[in-house]
């Protein structure tokens, strides 16, 4: 019934989507498994894309040739860029999308890829013969070969919501659950363990007082996530943003009896960075109030998301404590809130690559792994779909550093310091955050996703073009000066000392709070040049001692990511080494002094004496 394919992708989410289309765009032939046809890019949870360093990570798939960047732009309602106040290390793109059309384009552009097939069914178990994976076998006992598979269930795994004192199977509301994989993987000695993850309940905006809320718009120019996309929307959709109060705290509390998250029958670990509403009145008692965001979920629906009312009390308690807040006297549900316990597997299982270490071809992709989100789900599946890809046709590993990009960075904690809570991205996570910036995404990763054929020869051409233009706006600036005249009135408005006589705009621009483009409104150029242009030089001028110490910091580091460990090398053998060191690096085998220096447990010291055994 089938023919054999290069490659399985189990599950249609965030991650599998990327997969399956970087895998088949760079010419595998690719079967994407999913239960429902219905749902392929589904936004379970919030109807927005990107934030705090998931900016960074989607602008960061997108440079490499991924899509989440591009379909975001078509499907955005709203765009803005977090962070502005702050340095543009922390500059973080953010927009809110119309969830079905979101989805809706996910599933066009992988329908007209000719490499992709598609089945609608659940996966039992995987094929495995001499410890490799050869593919799949489905409820219908249909057994589908391939070379590689890529796992990426999400929250399906033996998947249990619940909603007050009511529980059920399920991977997301109206959807059952998937299983036996997980058994399978157990038996064939993986390690597993549970998450919780929770979701708010949907709303009814027709019965919403947006008049008592204030009102949060997208930025004035919206900017785009794709260095691909060229026009930024013209009209936005408006968030609301409203608090909880001291009435909506002993509502919420006076169900606390019949949440499961107070009585036991919840005993996975929840995301700590986005708590449910019961954990924020718990864990922040001294607070009167917490912040909510109002969102719309698309341009043709009246359905809001109650963004930072993640909940799973009784739904009655739900709707009760929502009209004690302002705006929501008279609000209407459409669906409670919920929270859901799955399996995932603990990600020090796994190589750089993303494949497991027990069996050969075999690859996981994004809550499996322990993460939460959809960008850290989009960027796994992008490079699990990469190097599925590569390993069935013996071309090199794709791996990207901690110093290249985020997705480096996610990657390398997960699999040398694991999770035990969903894992989400922050800049703090990343230490050389300063070089890898959102606006320079293109510029450190497009030429690799070139290489490897996964980014277009359009998209090289462009990189080009901007380079060519940040080189010759960078000579400009060095010798074109403004005389005082032209140029006193506007130093002062933004309180910057006067001149006495003329000034290169490099000089200038170095000044704090002073603009590179609103100087260039005064001086006499030869050609004009791109926001995104003029932006990347002023932030190369005005950070430039600082980059060029984190770049030396990184040439550093690289030494020691070159001085590789043997995989034959005996920890156990060198007596000198710590118990724990000792474990933990016979678990992980670290493929270079520079990755064991990062894996919890080892010391300063049992890197120093790895380094001396080396030498030997």
């Amino acid at each position: 019934m089938f023919a054999k394919y290069d490659i399985i992708v189990v599950g249609a989410g965030h991650a599998g989507c990327e997969a399956a289309a970087a895998a088949a765009n760079m010419g595998s032939k690719v079967l994407l498994a999913t239960m429902n046809m219905g749902t392929i890019a589904q936004m379970s949870c919030n109807p927005a894309v990107g934030g705090v360093a998931k900016g960074q990570i989607v602008r960061e798939i997108d440079a490499l040739g991924g899509l989440t960047g591009i379909i975001t732009d078509e499907s955005a309602v709203q765009f803005r860029m977090l962070n502005l106040s702050k340095g543009p290390a922390m500059w973080s793109p953010r927009a809110q999308s119309d969830r079905a059309m979101f989805a809706e384009k996910w599933r066009s552009l992988l329908e007209k890829n000719k490499n992709i097939d598609f089945w609608q069914e659940m996966i039992m178990s995987i094929m495995v013969k001499k410890n490799k994976v050869v593919g799949v076998k489905t409820s219908l006992g249909l057994e589908i070969q391939s070379k590689a598979v890529v796992l990426t269930n999400g929250t399906f795994l033996n998947g249990v919501i619940h909603v007050g004192e009511k529980n059920f199977g399920g991977g997301r509301t109206g959807e059952k659950s998937s299983k036996g994989i997980t058994e399978q993987l157990e038996a064939l000695g993986f390690v597993s363990g549970r998450m919780k993850t929770g979701t708010p309940p949907r709303l009814d905006g027709r019965t919403i007082n947006y008049g008592l809320m204030e009102e949060q718009k997208g930025d004035e120019r919206p900017g785009l996530f794709s260095f691909k996309s060229k026009k930024g929307l013209k009209k936005q959709l408006s968030c609301h943003i409203t608090y909880t109060n001291k009435k909506t705290h002993t509502i919420l509390e006076g169900g606390f009896s019949k949440s499961p998250m107070f009585n036991g029958r919840i005993k996975a670990i929840g995301p700590r960075y986005c708590p449910s509403i019961e954990d924020k009145i718990t864990r922040f008692s001294e607070r009167d109030r917490h912040q909510i965001f109002v969102e719309p979920e698309g341009w043709n629906t009246v359905e809001v998301y109650v963004n930072g009312f993640s909940t799973s009390l009784p739904e009655d308690t739900q709707l009760k404590a929502l009209r004690s807040i302002r705006g929501f006297e008279k609000v209407k549900m459409f669906r409670p809130g919920y929270a859901i316990e799955y399996d995932y597997f603990p990600p020090t299982q796994l190589e750089h690559t993303l494949e497991t270490k027990p069996i050969e071809n075999l690859y996981f992709a994004g809550q499996i792994n322990g993460t939460t989100g959809y960008e850290e789900a989009a960027c796994q599946g992008l490079v699990a779909g990469i190097n599925a890809h590569n390993k069935i046709l013996k071309k090199d590993p794709f791996v990207l550093s901690r110093s290249q990009a985020y997705i480096g960075v996610l990657i390398d904690d997960l699999i040398n310091k694991g999770t035990d809570e969903p894992y989400r991205m922050f800049t703090s996570r990343a230490e050389h955050r300063i070089l890898l910036r959102q606006d320079n995404a293109d510029i450190r990763l497009t030429r690799l996703g070139y290489k490897i054929g996964l980014a277009d020869k359009k998209r090289i051409e462009e990189l080009q073009k901007k380079e060519k233009d940040i080189a010759s706006l960078e000579k400009e600036i060095k010798t074109e000066k403004l005389i005082p005249e032209k140029v006193n009135k506007f130093l002062c408005s933004v309180g910057s000392a006067k001149i006495k006589e003329k000034k290169t705009l490099r000089a200038l621009t170095k000044r704090p709070n002073v603009s590179l483009n609103d100087l260039l409104c005064m001086a006499e150029l030869k050609k004009d040049y791109k926001k995104e242009v003029i932006d990347q030089v002023e932030i190369n001028l005005k950070y430039e001692s600082y980059i060029k110490k984190e770049t030396e910091v990184v040439e550093k580091i690289e030494r020691l990511e070159n001085s590789r460990i043997p995989a034959s090398f005996n920890y156990s053998g060198v007596a000198s080494l710590s118990a724990e060191g000792k474990e933990k690096l016979n678990k992980i085998k670290p493929k270079s002094i520079g990755q064991a220096s990062r894996i919890s447990g080892v010391s300063p010291s049992d890197v120093s004496i790895l380094m001396v055994y080396l030498k030997k």
